[in-house]
């Protein structure tokens, strides 16, 4: 391991305390430094043979300890240093080797799609209170000047989303993926439209629900425990956001297939998902074990082949680069904040893994290769206007409705 050790750390110092005391130093030594000290020969050993799946779970066990910096500090040299692992011969010829694995975990048919959303989105609700906007957001907020809130940013995302879908009054409109139902009661609100969110997760449709009924917006707004291939179109926009990640690569051709069925011929979607900006490759083991099973951040070429396959225009594509970093960062704040309410509803192995995601995802988009992308879709071509201007004009009297009062809204009857 120290061999390899030399090669890769290229960035930082990272020193390293084996078992038996014996210190080991590596990195050109300027900032970030970190100490870290491992405790037994079989976690050492364990790091040296699968460092992506180990250090996460050596974390969460409490076999390793940081004596010097801080596991953001700690994911920052290691992202850094896999940059460089995945130069080295072994690592793409085990990335070969594994490829075809990956096809297999992300195989979702209906009943195993329910169980991998289970896994994640049915925990405590209290949970998500504790780290998330008031909304309940669980995407990349939209940084649009950088020194926005969290509240403000997430506020933005959905503006920013809503003028890419050109909302008419009296639309049919579909959420894919509608979570606690933010997005979709910000539609309702923003337009007289009727809105008809998806999820699989039973306390997501729980909340989204009473959210809606509270928001006198449940004749217009209704939340089904149902998968996007169940439904039955046609709707005049579709959108998507932080739900493609779940798909699965083998089943692209079959989203973007029935995204075309369900869409009217004049009809547009929106997808906001997280990708890469790297070839094809495959999940973090530790995040599809612990995190997010059957889950993939794809690269644009896989996504638009499928695109390619459905027939639909992409009229529109936009890239969303540190947006998600800065998101992540201000949900770690609020959940090292509120660490010891979290305790108190799981366990300190709990903490220990979900402070491991939220800042290994914020290392992935600071140091690696992920990005969000936001692609428009239309069976169309003359669906949207010709140029972008629009876009920023429906974000200016979106910000404008937002302050406004929206009782006259709740008012407006659902349609069809």
């Amino acid at each position: 391991m120290a061999h390899l050790l030399n090669r890769i750390v290229t960035e930082g110092r990272l020193k390293v305390i084996l078992p038996d005391g014996r210190q080991r130093t590596f990195g050109p030594g300027a900032p970030p430094k970190v100490t870290l000290r491992i405790n037994d020969w079989r976690t050492v050993r364990r790091l040296g043979v699968r460092p992506d799946l180990e250090l996460g779970e050596a974390w969460m066990d409490q076999r390793i300890q940081l004596e010097e910096g801080t596991l953001r500090d700690l994911l920052a040299i290691a992202c850094r240093a896999l940059r460089e692992l995945e130069q080295t011969r072994w690592h793409q010829v085990q990335r070969r080797l594994l490829r075809p694995l990956r096809y297999l975990a992300q195989f979702n048919p209906l009943g195993r799609a329910r169980r991998n959303v289970a896994h994640h989105y049915d925990l405590s609700d209290e949970l998500f209170d504790l780290f998330l906007d008031e909304d309940r957001q669980y995407s990349c907020a939209y940084f649009q000047n950088g020194d926005e809130s969290l509240e403000t940013a997430q506020q933005k995302k959905k503006r920013h989303i809503a003028a890419k879908l050109c909302l008419e009054p009296g639309q049919e409109v579909l959420d894919i993926g509608s979570g606690w139902g933010g997005m979709g009661l910000s539609l309702a609100r923003y337009a007289p439209v009727n809105v008809t969110g998806v999820t699989l997760s039973t306390e997501q449709l729980r909340v989204a629900r009473a959210r809606a009924q509270e928001a006198g917006l449940d004749d217009r707004v209704a939340f089904e425990l149902q998968d996007y291939r169940e439904r039955q179109g046609p709707y005049d926009r579709i959108v998507s956001v932080g739900m493609f990640e779940h798909v699965g690569v083998t089943h692209y051709r079959e989203f973007f297939g029935h995204l075309r069925r369900l869409l009217k011929p004049d009809g547009i979607a929106l997808i906001h998902a997280i990708g890469r900006i790297s070839p094809p490759a495959r999940t973090n083991p530790w995040i599809a074990k612990y995190i997010f099973p059957g889950g993939y951040c794809p690269a644009l070429s896989e996504v638009l082949r499928a695109v390619e396959k459905s027939r639909l225009w992409v009229t529109d594509v936009e890239i969303l680069r540190l947006h998600y970093a800065e998101t992540l960062r201000a949900w770690h704040d609020r959940f090292v904040a509120n660490r010891e309410r979290i305790k108190a509803l799981y366990d300190e192995r709990f903490c220990r893994m979900w402070e491991y995601y939220l800042l290994a995802s914020e290392a992935a988009f600071r140091h690696l290769d992920h990005m969000v992308f936001q692609i428009q879709l239309s069976r169309d071509r003359r669906a949207v206007p010709l140029t972008r201007d629009y876009i920023s004009e429906a974000e200016d009297r979106l910000a404008a409705l937002d302050g406004e009062d929206r009782q006259g809204l709740k008012a407006v009857k659902r349609t069809g």
